[in-house]
């Protein structure tokens, strides 16, 4: 069982390792990455020129704690997410889904954000 749930991260990482090399985020265009677990979702925007987070979400902050980690729950916070963006002033991003298979919670987020009025 263990090495079953290691062999399933490990291919995880290498996928995500032959995303990033494609994918990277600029002040124009930053960067959307996911990362999620069982119970939590979280979101950022990254400049990968600075190295630096400008915008983020996550179901960890006091105001988004209701949110659970389903299909629901990911496009809430996807809209959530598209509204800091135009707060910003960020109008379209680079998607990174970390490796995960863009399927679900991931397609939902997505779609909230796209929802929101962000574009990628």
């Amino acid at each position: 069982m263990l090495q079953k749930m290691l062999e399933k991260d490990r291919k995880r990482l290498k996928r995500k390792v032959h995303i990033r090399k494609k994918i990277s985020g600029t002040p124009e265009r930053p960067r959307m990455t996911v990362t999620k677990s069982n119970r939590r979702i979280a979101v950022q925007i990254i400049d990968d020129t600075k190295g630096h987070t400008l915008v983020s979400a996550s179901t960890l902050e006091k105001e988004l704690r209701g949110i659970k980690a389903n299909v629901a729950g990911a496009a809430q916070l996807g809209e959530v997410m598209g509204k800091r963006l135009l707060e910003k002033n960020i109008k379209s991003v680079v998607f990174d889904r970390n490796g995960y298979l863009y399927h679900g919670l991931i397609k939902a987020l997505a779609d909230g954000t796209r929802k929101a009025g962000v574009q990628f």
